[in-house]
């Protein structure tokens, strides 16, 4: 959901509850519904407290998952730059392949890879320049002590890799489950109801409106703010985009024209195969 929208669902959501707010007060006696009032303030403070309580731990969750998919995309980008330079040592022709290979990868990260995470299609599938790069790989026979120690290299790398793309590709579906939202919902429910027995003739509607608006406006933002950690994949301000990917593309493009490497790339621009 982009800001537009967000801020669309918050004003109409404020205009509903203030319009609720002010028609109750109309018929509601004069001091509100409570004849205590301090008692109804502090029943308030404690349903506010666990919402707010509950929902910060929510967000900081959250925003850990969210920092890790972050973290899991760099790492992935640095490992694939330098699995480049440890396939260069790589016996014969293999050094080329996997060069290809690799520059695939990378693309198909920022490519189709990237768009199933926008839309939340990518599901369990691996990334398929990975499965090609594992069969190059076991093909190789590394003899001299470079080779061997290049092949050890790669492997650690790749394991790597695969643990990188896991942390990015982690809360591409959502990370709070169900209950939680409607644990959350209920109690914004709850909130709502209950402040509309604060109703007041005897208050300026100005006052009113500001009592319902403010707790409404702050609620909403708080909630969206939930929605986006819970899906940081996707267009929007804010939202994860493969710019390490992208720009170790262009170092992968660069060092190949520098080695003079005739590789010539078994994918489309976006990573798919040809």
């Amino acid at each position: 959901m982009n800001i537009v929208w967000a801020a669309l669902v918050m004003v109409v959501s404020t205009a509903v509850t203030v319009t609720a707010m002010l028609l109750v007060r109309r018929r509601a006696p004069k001091g509100s519904y409570f004849s205590d009032g301090d008692r109804a303030s502090g029943v308030f403070g404690v349903l506010a407290t666990g919402f707010s309580v509950l929902l910060g731990f929510i967000i900081f969750l959250s925003f850990t998952s969210y920092d890790q998919s972050r973290a899991g995309a760099e790492s992935e980008a640095t490992i694939v730059a330098q699995q480049l330079q440890t396939a260069q040592f790589m016996p014969g022709k293999t050094r080329a392949e996997l060069t290809g290979e690799l520059s695939c990868y990378a693309r198909s990260v920022a490519g189709v890879e990237w768009n199933a995470l926008n839309t939340g299609t990518l599901g369990n599938s691996v990334n398929p320049w990975g499965v090609e790069m594992f069969r190059t790989i076991s093909t190789v026979d590394p003899r001299t002590p470079t080779e061997q120690s290049a092949y050890d290299r790669w492997m650690d790398q790749t394991a790597d890799r695969e643990q990188a793309r896991i942390d990015r590709v982690h809360g591409a579906e959502g990370i709070i489950p169900a209950p939680v939202w409607l644990v959350l919902s209920v109690i914004s429910v709850v909130i709502f109801v209950y402040l509309l027995f604060f109703a007041d003739p005897g208050e300026r509607a100005l006052t009113q409106g500001i009592l319902m608006g403010s707790v409404t406006v702050v609620i909403t933002l708080l909630l969206f703010l939930l929605v986006f950690f819970d899906h940081p994949h996707g267009a929007g301000v804010g939202r994860l985009q493969p710019t390490a990917m992208v720009r170790t593309i262009g170092l992968i493009d660069t060092q190949v024209k520098l080695l003079g490497l005739d590789v010539t790339l078994p994918c489309a621009d976006d990573g798919s195969r040809r």
